[in-house]
């Protein structure tokens, strides 16, 4: 049933709940890409390598990367370090959505879900979604981590999946937890934020996966 319902871009990383919502939509017969967001320089391909392992397993025809870690920094460096969360995820969406409207997805994917990471409000999500032109499907918003972890050794992701993150490695100690709009797009202001979209489509790597190779385009 896979494809029969319309695409979607999934933004994956190497933890457990991105490959399981993928999976979830999947299973729903939604067909989907991938899109990640690699921390490198800043961090090693560590994450990157996880991800292309998931979307193997997830079945996944193609994903994209794009490597930011400049760009993550710059809003680490330049922006009050509490909102980091909300404006890297607003940055990944408006990076997605260029992404999924030049590739024909009708939405974005996430793993998302309230309350598991204190940024993950319903305050913050709103936030988030407002920097989206196109809607933000969180499959998992009302899930726990054990039933994450079922479905993710279920669908054999989860011994790709395990292990620390590095995806937070920029992040604050205390994120908040309920920004608000005025103060985020006073955040913005302090950074180019077309300039840094434009930068990672011009980074951004597109992967055609078989069983048997891999493409880079």
């Amino acid at each position: 049933m896979v494809g029969q319902k319309g695409k979607g871009l999934l933004l994956l990383s190497g933890g457990f709940d991105s490959p399981v919502a993928g999976l979830l939509m999947m299973r729903q017969g939604f067909g989907i890409d991938a899109i990640h967001f690699s921390l490198e320089p800043v961090t090693d391909d560590a994450a990157e390598r996880k991800c292309m392992e998931l979307a193997r397993v997830l079945g996944l025809e193609r994903i994209f990367v794009a490597k930011v870690g400049e760009e993550m920094a710059q809003i680490a460096a330049k922006c009050t370090r509490r909102y980091y969360f909300v404006l890297s995820k607003r940055f990944m969406v408006r990076v997605s959505e260029r992404v999924a409207r030049k590739e024909g997805h009708g939405w974005l994917l996430t793993g998302e879900n309230l309350g598991q990471v204190s940024s993950q409000t319903l305050q913050n999500l709103t936030i988030i979604d407002s920097a989206a032109g196109l809607p933000v499907l969180r499959p998992l918003l009302g899930f726990d981590k054990q039933e994450i972890i079922a479905i993710s050794r279920e669908g054999g992701m989860y011994e790709i999946s395990k292990g620390p993150e590095i995806c937070d490695v920029l992040g604050p100690e205390t994120p908040s937890t309920a920004a608000s709009l005025p103060a985020i797009l006073e955040e913005e202001s302090k950074i180019d934020c077309g300039a840094l979209a434009d930068a990672a489509i011009m980074k951004l790597k597109e992967h055609v996966l078989s069983p048997s190779k891999e493409v880079v385009a």
